[in-house]
């Protein structure tokens, strides 16, 4: 059987890789000229995320390599008691073979050989039961360490979900304060960066989505942002938070700000001209400010 110590990754690498790659992009804005143009922040964001992939990897090749332990260790547990079936069956036939020799060499004396033969008979079947106990203390034994080595497993995909779910909000709330900007460049280069940060989450079965402006309210994939009882012909206005599923699994609705009944679909021109500074600055707080409860997951 292979041991733990064997199958474990060495860190320091990564996690040196990854605080180079985060010195690196606070060298490039502390030493960037101000204002910051769009290729130096974009070289820090892609220092910083490819920091985070660098600093994530050494954990998930361990769990990787823990997952091939689990399944040697089964595979040579299982070899093992075969051999050991082997052995016995071998100690069987030869304590049959002995008893049909004394059955022959003792026909003069009946009593003897029936003594003998039972005293075979009993031994054989303390052995059996002996060997059936201990079979079975080590099938308890293994379905213990397997259902811990399971649980440590599944906390283990929890705490890496959450980390990965976080780092999601966080570049959505990069990408809605870009495209708020004004300035269509910054706005492209995000988006392309979220998506690709969202091609890279969905390998694992990590899918975002979000909520068009228009869309019917539906409870069972939205979650209203300050109603605790939304009216059924409830309209979203806005994706506060993305919706996110998980192999197939709704793990946290998508957060939503829902359009007032009384207020008018389009904003007048002249209010967007007039105050675009502080509507941008009032929506990007608000969002900022939404409560951590309304963006945990349902099921971790």
């Amino acid at each position: 059987m292979k041991e733990v110590s064997e199958w474990k990754v060495q860190k320091w690498p990564f996690l040196f890789g990854n605080a180079i790659l985060l010195v690196v992009a606070a060298v490039l804005i502390w030493k960037a000229p101000h204002p910051i143009s769009h290729w130096e922040v974009l070289g820090a964001i892609a220092c910083v995320a490819l920091g985070s992939v660098l600093g994530c990897t050494p954990f998930y090749l361990e769990y990787l390599a823990t997952g091939k332990l689990i399944e040697v260790n089964a595979i040579g547990e299982v070899s093992e008691k075969i051999r050991d079936l082997q052995k016995f069956t071998v100690q069987v036939t030869a304590a049959t073979d002995q008893w049909a020799r004394v059955q022959e060499t003792t026909k003069n004396s009946a009593e003897k050989t029936v003594a003998a033969a039972r005293e075979i008979s009993e031994s054989i079947a303390a052995e059996v039961r002996d060997f059936t106990e201990f079979q079975k203390k080590m099938n308890d034994a293994e379905k213990g360490a397997l259902r811990l080595e399971v649980d440590k497993l599944r906390r283990t995909e929890g705490d890496w979900l959450q980390v990965l779910v976080r780092i999601l909000d966080h570049i959505y709330s990069l990408h809605t304060a870009a495209a708020r900007s004004g300035q269509p460049e910054l706005a492209a280069q995000i988006s392309s960066f979220q998506n690709a940060c969202r091609d890279a989450a969905r390998r694992v079965g990590l899918v975002p989505y979000a909520a068009e402006s228009g869309e019917e309210f539906d409870a069972e994939r939205h979650r209203a942002h300050g109603v605790e009882n939304p009216p059924d012909d409830a309209i979203a206005a806005e994706t506060l938070a993305p919706g996110l599923t998980f192999q197939g699994r709704l793990i946290r609705p998508a957060l939503v700000r829902l359009r007032d009944a009384g207020a008018p679909i389009v904003v007048a021109e002249k209010e967007v001209e007039t105050a675009p500074e502080k509507t941008e600055m009032a929506e990007t707080s608000e969002t900022k400010t939404i409560a951590s409860d309304e963006l945990s997951l349902e099921a971790d």
